[in-house]
């Protein structure tokens, strides 16, 4: 479904992603981890067409990502960052809908689509007429998924979706995130530094370190079996986590 193939990028003298080849199979998950500066975002960001690598190529359900065809094949992924993303002057409403009146959808479509979403992420109809700035953390991370969702896309890209929540909401989230792409059988494809998101999201995991791969595998697989001293020593930030959790039970 998405294949990154032999992607790389530089700024200036700096290698920001060495070269790499990812493939996501269609309704599979795949995890960029990795600590800060690892070069996951700059892939995520390759993956949707937002940084031109300087060699190698996208290709979405076999279609390559080049500028002729860019925009239409934006449409076929939906993208969450951190934080949201939202347009603070547009209502919650205008902010779902932007890319379908972009498309010319007929304003009943726009409605009917944004009520199913709202009850798909368990946001009441009220809210669509606030803006951002009126919504909690949690509700911000749900109205950027329900843009992102609004064309029915064949893959959804997450970039730190989770990061800006407390850590209760954060958990709750993570369950209700990876129950939802389940249900959707949407190909995900997840940024994160956190253990436990890629815990929980399941599929295939790919450590990164200094822009490139570093291990590849499931999360279990990288905790029990790891390929490097750096790979047992951030997976072993996990088995530290759940001693203390058990400990402080």
């Amino acid at each position: 479904m998405l294949e990154l193939i032999d992607v790389y990028k530089r700024y200036g003298g700096r290698v920001v992603v060495a070269p790499t080849t990812l493939r996501v199979e269609r309704g599979g998950t795949l995890t960029l981890l990795g600590t800060s500066g690892a070069g996951k975002s700059t892939v995520l960001r390759i993956a949707n067409g937002l940084v031109t690598p300087d060699g190698g190529e996208v290709r979405l359900g076999g279609d390559r990502l080049e500028p002729a065809r860019l925009r239409a094949l934006r449409h076929r992924m939906g993208y969450v960052i951190q934080e949201g993303g939202l347009f603070p002057h547009l209502s919650v409403s205008d902010n779902v809908a932007i890319a379908a009146r972009d498309l010319g959808w007929s304003r009943a479509r726009q409605e009917q689509r944004v009520g199913e979403l709202l009850e798909l992420v368990r946001l009441p109809p009220d809210v669509l007429g606030l803006s951002p700035l009126e919504l909690s953390g949690g509700q911000r991370q749900r109205v950027s998924l329900m843009r992102a969702l609004m064309l029915a896309p064949a893959v959804l890209l997450l970039d730190e979706p989770l990061a800006s929540l407390d850590p209760v909401l954060r958990v709750e989230l993570r369950v209700e995130l990876r129950a939802l792409t389940r249900r959707l059988g949407v190909t995900t494809v997840l940024v994160t530094h956190d253990l436990a998101d890629a815990a929980t999201f399941g599929g295939e995991v790919a450590l990164m370190r200094d822009g490139r791969v570093e291990q590849r595998g499931s999360f279990q697989a990288l905790v029990r079996e790891p390929a490097s001293e750096f790979v047992a020593r951030f997976m072993a930030a996990e088995r530290e986590s759940a001693r203390l959790v058990a400990e402080a039970r």
